[in-house]
């Protein structure tokens, strides 16, 4: 099985004449069996297709094209006009919404998932590459062009999440050489503000079969460890985690801006050190290295079946 997404999953591409959207939509329809793209919309662009995908002047005339309920939505308009763009989704039934725009006001980003919420809809992003369920489906930019992620990505029972695109990749491609294929692998995006943090995610994962164990990408900064590390907790996870904590430098340099811009130190509790302590008290083992991810999460695996 898989999370959010499958063979079954339709969705349009929001913004999708612009030079990334035509090319994302490509790598879409490529992959796996190839991911339903049922539409696009650019207003102005009626009419129009992309790779054979038809264009819209709206989401509401998507729908009513496709003639049933479209599950998601891929948005790549600009930062100015990325609101409304998920507003529009969400008002017109879609409750998966994956945000590649970077650099959105953070005031927008907090409307977009207060309405997500209210309306029972979900947003992965700002400022992610989207989902992957290796061998099935891509939605979004997550693995680059289809022979590429098809490289990097396998099938499996291990699920990634990452709050950077790159590292979603490296990741899950150190997984596979070393024979640890992916269930799902979700970009939730670096911003301070996202849809979907990691203790969000996790009763997805909880309740697939097929995931076995969690790994995570992470860096200071933020509160989402922490949350975390309390879900797990409190939830008693049947799953092992095992994390990869970036810019533990930064302890050394108080101050510093660093990486996404979700990585703001406010205090103590932000940073690498206190991040990483907090996880192992929930049981979450960080690996030093990337490399050191599949020994680890294999150890923990064979510990938790021999239970």
């Amino acid at each position: 099985m898989s999370i959010l997404i499958d063979a079954d999953t339709t969705f349009i591409v929001q913004g999708i004449t612009g030079r990334e959207a035509v090319n994302l939509t490509r790598e879409c329809l490529d992959y796996g069996a190839g991911a339903k793209v049922v539409g696009g919309v650019t207003p102005g662009r009626l009419g129009r297709e992309v790779h054979g995908v038809p264009v819209f002047d709206t989401v509401a005339q998507a729908v009513a094209h496709h003639g049933a309920p479209i599950d998601g939505s891929v948005v790549t308009v600009p930062p100015a006009f990325t609101k409304d763009a998920v507003f529009e989704a969400i008002e017109n039934g879609i409750r998966l919404i994956v945000i590649v725009t970077e650099r959105i006001p953070r005031r927008d980003v907090a409307q977009m998932v207060e309405l997500a919420t209210l309306r029972g809809a979900r947003i992965i992003g700002p400022n992610c590459l989207g989902i992957i369920v290796p061998d099935v489906i891509k939605m979004g930019g997550i693995g680059g062009p289809a022979r590429n992620a098809a490289q990097a990505y396998t099938p499996g029972p291990i699920g990634v999440i990452s709050r950077s695109g790159g590292m979603t990749t490296e990741m899950s491609s150190t997984l596979s050489a070393a024979g640890f294929g992916q269930s799902t692998a979700v970009s939730i995006g670096g911003d301070a503000i996202i849809g979907s943090t990691y203790a969000e995610l996790m009763p997805l994962f909880e309740a697939d079969p097929q995931t076995q164990g969690i790994v995570i990408y992470t860096e200071p900064g933020g509160r989402m460890e922490a949350e975390l590390a309390s879900w797990v907790t409190e939830h008693s996870s049947r799953l092992p985690i095992v994390a990869f904590m970036a810019g533990r430098f930064m302890d050394e340099m108080p101050g510093m801006s660093f990486g996404h811009a979700g990585t703001i130190v406010e205090g103590k509790a932000d940073t690498a050190g206190e991040k990483i302590a907090r996880l192992a008290q929930a049981g979450i083992i960080v690996a030093e290295r990337i490399e050191d991810i599949p020994h680890l999460i294999g150890e923990k695996i064979a510990e938790r079946q021999a239970v």
